[in-house]
């Protein structure tokens, strides 16, 4: 398994790098712009391509970018979607110039519209998306904690628009947080069974090519998204144990996106790791 975590470029692709490695990553994800403005920039093909150099030299082996949080692709407003479709297009050209493999984003809230009416406008904003995508890149399609009309809250749901769309090139990312939050009781190994086994139906484990690992204090199906630190929240280090040794998890990459700074960074890696020293994944 690859493991890394959502390291700030703010400082430069290189310092990004050094404290990637310095965390001990195989992976990384970073927001390829400011994740809070519909704004976007020049593509910088060169530095991109020296950025790419840079995390080979590293030992990192993966790179994904996580889109803005302004992203809905499920709004009846036309444009907010116009905006969406823009800042993703945008970070799925940044991924091809700089051998990025995932462009990860949320889908967005279908607001006061109706739910089968908004999917639809996803599918055809997805479709739009995935027009022309670099082969070597893939678009991947985020879990939500299923808050209100939040969009892609329930697996069945994500592997309705898998189906609807169908191209190679559109995968899924599963946050345990979310996970959790949306009600999947994924702190045992008979739940992270069952958890799978409904992946497995709806989905196909396939579709599925990185992880968000974050535990949660919310109660089970509370429908928020709040983060804590690996191994000290509901889902625990016996959920986490449970599900990095399951088949269908093993080869894949795995970002941590856990609160705090430096110290708590080292040491949710240092807590995985742990995790993972008797399960050959």
């Amino acid at each position: 398994m690859l493991i890394g975590s959502h390291i700030r470029v703010s400082g430069g692709y290189d310092a990004a790098v050094e404290y990637a490695a310095k965390l001990g990553c195989s992976a990384l994800q970073f927001f390829a712009g400011n994740p809070k403005t519909y704004r976007v920039g020049a593509i910088d093909a060169p530095a991109l391509q020296r950025f790419a150099a840079a995390r080979a030299a590293a030992g990192i082996a993966l790179a994904a970018i996580h889109t803005s949080y302004l992203i809905n692709l499920a709004s009846d407003d036309p444009k907010i979607v116009a905006g969406s479709l823009k800042l993703l297009k945008n970070d799925l050209e940044v991924a091809a110039a700089g051998e990025i493999a995932y462009v990860n984003t949320h889908l967005g809230s279908y607001g006061a519209r109706d739910r089968a009416h908004g999917f639809a406008a996803v599918v055809a904003a997805l479709e739009d998306a995935l027009e022309g995508i670099d082969p070597n890149v893939a678009l991947v399609m985020e879990n939500s904690a299923g808050a209100g009309q939040l969009c892609g809250g329930t697996i069945e749901e994500l592997g309705a628009f898998v189906r609807a769309i169908g191209h190679p090139n559109l995968r899924v990312c599963l946050d345990t947080a979310h996970t959790w939050a949306a009600g999947y009781a994924i702190d045992s190994h008979e739940g992270v069974e069952r958890f799978f086994e409904l992946v497995e139906r709806e989905l196909g484990l396939d579709r599925v090519v990185m992880f968000h690992f974050n535990d949660t204090q919310i109660e089970l199906g509370a429908h928020r998204d709040r983060h804590w630190h690996i191994g000290e929240g509901r889902i625990g280090i016996e959920g986490f144990r449970a599900i990095v040794a399951h088949p269908g998890v093993r080869g894949k990459v795995a970002i941590l996106e856990t609160p705090g700074e430096e110290d708590d960074d080292a040491r949710n890696i240092a807590t995985l790791r742990t995790v993972l020293e008797h399960v050959a994944v």
